[in-house]
């Protein structure tokens, strides 16, 4: 009865932080046309940033409570959030609809991607992030958003494009979708990391592995709802959050078929497997890291080497100039 309990919180945590994080984008969208904030601005912000909602006020709540068991959720949950969608939300949205990627992407924001990515993993070796740390990584957003919305200005249409759907409201309107959705967001995440803790508890998994795994699948619903239904309309837009993501895009020639969405999904299945091991059966671990490593690894070298050629060869038979 007490685990019923414990998934039932998670459930409804989670709904409450996808209708949370709906109503803070639409109502900040809302507010920010009123002031007379360019789109540019606000598409580059609000909405780019408003689906990380979820997974920003579940980490700053674990936080905050403190303990081992709160930093546990903190970070597990970021990680196991950018985890999730790369194989799940960007593989399920290419097994709908191949995603054709812009090259300014894999030029400028991969590259980018890849020397964060490194520099956090760096920063987080010791076993801790540091308050040092956290204000680095701060900065480099407020940087990056900068250079974003500078470059964006030479394509405003663009960059407006996200915001089609979302008309201004009228400010006492705004205000109470902002507040609605801030309220959901709070109650939403201390539902969801109540129940993950307790659950962890009542299961015998440690909390970072619930963390990778129910709770950032949870705070990730916004990303995956939306990409799959942008992919079913064809407009498809694009999150790349980890290095994996950037082997389809690099050998296929921008394109991300449909096939390789399902071997994306395939790799998260695995990884959810390796984790339930580690913790049910850690005796049988070894073995199948052995698995994947022997036979799973060669099958999909073969696979993207024969993508990288056949692109390659296109390439080539196309005429010159």
């Amino acid at each position: 009865m007490t685990f019923a309990l414990n998934a039932l919180e998670i459930l409804v945590g989670i709904l409450l932080l996808f209708g949370g994080g709906e109503l803070f984008v639409a109502g900040s969208v809302a507010l920010s046309l009123l002031l007379g904030i360019p789109q540019i601005v606000i598409g580059l912000t609000v909405v780019s940033m408003g689906t990380s909602a979820p997974e920003l006020f579940v980490s700053l709540l674990s936080t905050i409570q403190g303990g081992s068991g709160g930093d546990a959720i903190a970070v597990s949950n970021v990680v196991g959030s950018n985890i999730f969608n790369v194989l799940i939300v960007l593989g399920a949205s290419a097994a709908v609809m191949p995603l054709r990627v812009k090259s300014r992407l894999v030029r400028r924001d991969v590259p980018l991607l890849l020397g964060v990515s490194m520099a956090t993993w760096g920063m987080a070796s010791g076993g801790r992030l540091t308050w040092v740390a956290g204000l680095a990584l701060l900065t480099g957003t407020v940087i990056n958003l900068l250079w974003e919305i500078r470059s964006a200005r030479e394509e405003p249409a663009e960059a407006a494009e996200e915001l089609e759907a979302d008309g201004a409201s009228p400010a006492p309107q705004a205000l109470i979708k902002l507040a609605a959705g801030l309220g959901l967001l709070v109650w939403g995440s201390q539902l969801l990391v109540k129940g993950a803790i307790a659950a962890a508890a009542g299961l015998g998994v440690s909390q970072t592995v619930i963390g990778l795994t129910i709770v950032a699948a949870g705070t990730s619903m916004p990303e995956l709802v939306t990409s799959l239904v942008a992919a079913y309309r064809g407009k498809a837009p694009i999150m790349v959050a980890t290095t994996l993501a950037c082997l389809p895009i690099f050998w296929t020639g921008g394109v991300i078929t449909r096939l390789e969405g399902w071997i994306l999904m395939g790799l998260y299945g695995l990884y959810v497997v390796e984790q339930i091991l580690t913790n049910t059966a850690p005796g049988a671990t070894d073995e199948f890291r052995l698995v994947v490593l022997v036979g799973v690894l060669p099958l999909l070298l073969v696979f993207f080497t024969w993508g990288a050629l056949q692109w390659q060869r296109r390439r080539q038979q196309l005429p010159a100039g």
